[in-house]
């Protein structure tokens, strides 16, 4: 079995939860690795924390430029046209990286799955689809790529969803993190959802309801 290329931080105790967290276009593994520390997590939740790397591909709305993407977009419009069957693939991807949890022993309810922009895009169909209930599922400045064709699985309904967006971000438009929101409660979702006055990033308040989010799906 080959996995995805990950950047993993260990706990001090052994594992009993995991995070499977990407990143966003043009980034890597590392992108996140600095926020662990700054989630001041304590010491009796030992969390294994997975950052894989996106693979490298032209990126047509890049002017075919060769970057990490986990799919290519084809059009930078409000609908965000994108390669479905690459985000599928690299929703595989992580599957196989659930899979290599639960053989590591953390089982299938302790694991989150967490996302910026694409990445988030891609933990939408990889959580929802999967066939184990999952821990939580944390989406970041991102939006439900495939709501028109992703293949819900029954072992996922009752997922908690957290849903954050910068209301200023000129990347991922703020509606279209409302709009992931909105469809997950019509499709009976327990989602939450939150803004911050920022950009396409990641600010302090938001990196603490992060945390206090983790622990509460963990407790």
């Amino acid at each position: 079995m080959t996995y995805l290329p990950c950047v993993e931080i260990e706990p001090t105790q052994t594992a009993t939860a995991s995070v499977i967290w990407l990143h966003g276009l043009g980034a890597n593994g590392h992108d996140f690795e600095p926020i662990v520390p700054e989630l001041k997590l304590p010491a009796d939740l030992p969390i294994r924390f997975v950052f894989p790397h996106a693979p490298e591909m032209p990126v047509t709305i890049n002017g075919g430029y060769v970057m990490p993407a986990w799919y290519d977009i084809l059009e930078m419009n409000i609908d965000r046209k994108v390669d479905e069957t690459q985000l599928r693939l690299s929703a595989s991807e992580v599957v196989k990286l659930i899979e290599r949890e639960i053989e590591r022993g953390v089982p299938a309810n302790r694991i989150i799955l967490a996302g910026f922009s694409q990445g988030g895009a891609v933990v939408y169909e990889a959580a929802l689809s999967y066939d184990k209930p999952l821990a939580g599922l944390l989406c970041l400045s991102t939006y439900l790529a495939t709501k028109d064709s992703v293949q819900r699985h029954e072992a996922n309904k009752d997922i908690p969803v957290q849903v954050f967006h910068g209301s200023l971000d000129p990347v991922v438009p703020v509606s279209l993190g409302e709009d992931a929101f909105s469809t997950l409660k019509e499709w009976g979702y327990s989602v939450e959802y939150g803004d911050y006055p920022m950009e396409h990033s990641v600010c302090l308040e938001e990196i603490g309801d992060i945390s206090e989010w983790l622990q509460g799906v963990l407790e």
